[in-house]
């Protein structure tokens, strides 16, 4: 890891590192502000100092971290237990879509971003255009689950099903062999991390025309679908088994449909996994480092397991394979 000299790494971290320079290609419309802007934020910045930060080690110092909603709580955890070794590291943390925290980042407004992507085509122009170098660490896998009431007769359902239901084709779940009459889509805030991945992943970019239900996070989600027979809606991983039902999903029907269970998604053969990043500059303070380092161990591994997302920087054992069915 860059200024990390005499810090032991796990073997499998170099494979998962990757730095992060565009190729300065053709550049789309839409990001010649973003460029003049980072242009203005690097101008006159000490390239080795971001706003803020004070001299410090790996395990000292103040840096400011900006973190995308999803995964907060895993990341509050990790930085409370490393405060707790390490008492003389500074650590400030606040929320911001990943879009926002790649800006800050971009902006030297912080010192880390935590994001629940990778980088965006149009993010990569931008460091590159700004001259601006990023190294990426990916630290956990995620999965978006679609849960509907506990006493809906569905088990399985299909990505093309799901894209239907909100593009308002699909209104009544006889049609999909469950039960609960007409379907209530619900989602999250159009700017949401989660929102975003469910646009890209499962409506392939598509506008969602069907009459849906706004909630405002994991928990909202769960408690509505729960108490509304008819409803359906996407979440996080850790919130696969609070309250609400997940589905079996398969990218295609007719295709083997897999649980959202930790096994499938680390094996990716879950249809709708993502990988969550921390980035920071190669040149930045050595105490974002040393989180990386501890984050990424098998301690901080351990923590990404207990808030319900599955490590992707230690070897993983499972203890049985996740059930599978080819038909409803």
């Amino acid at each position: 890891m860059p200024g990390c000299a005499g810090v032991v790494r796990h073997g499998s971290l170099d494979s998962l590192h990757f730095g992060v320079l565009g190729d300065g290609g053709r550049k789309p419309v839409g990001v010649l502000l973003l460029l003049a802007l980072v242009a203005v934020w690097t101008s006159g910045c000490s390239p080795g100092r971001t706003p803020g930060t004070v001299e410090g080690s790996l395990t000292s110092g103040r840096i400011s971290v900006v973190c995308a909603p999803e995964a907060s709580a895993l990341i509050d955890h990790e930085v409370a237990v490393f405060d707790s070794l390490y008492p003389a590291a500074r650590i400030a943390v606040r929320t911001g879509p990943s879009r926002e925290a790649i800006r800050s980042l971009l902006a030297a407004e912080c010192d880390l971003a935590v994001l629940t992507r990778e980088l965006e085509p149009e993010e990569r122009v931008a460091a590159a255009g700004g001259g601006v170098l990023l190294d990426g660490y990916a630290f956990a896998m995620d999965a978006l689950v679609l849960v509907v009431h506990p006493g809906n007769g569905l088990e399985n359902i299909s990505l093309d099903q799901v894209k239907g239901i909100y593009r308002g084709e699909v209104t009544g779940w006889e049609v999909l062999g469950g039960t609960g009459g007409a379907i209530e889509p619900v989602i999250q805030p159009p700017g949401s991390d989660v929102t975003e991945a469910f646009v890209q992943r499962v409506m392939g970019g598509d506008a969602m025309l069907a009459h849906v239900v706004y909630e405002r996070s994991d928990s909202g989600v769960v408690s509505f679908v729960s108490q509304h027979p008819g409803a359906i809606g996407f979440v996080t991983l850790a919130w696969a088994d609070r309250g609400a039902k997940a589905l079996r999903v398969a990218a295609l029907k007719g295709l083997t449909y897999w649980r959202p269970d930790p096994e499938a998604v680390y094996a990716r053969e879950y249809p709708v996994t993502r990988r969550l990043n921390l980035y920071v500059r190669p040149k930045g303070p050595d105490l974002a480092n040393g989180l990386i380092t501890f984050i990424t161990s098998r301690d901080g591994q351990a923590l990404v397991h207990e808030e319900g997302l599955v490590p992707t920087t230690v070897p993983v054992r499972f203890v049985r394979r996740s059930p599978m069915l080819g038909a409803h």
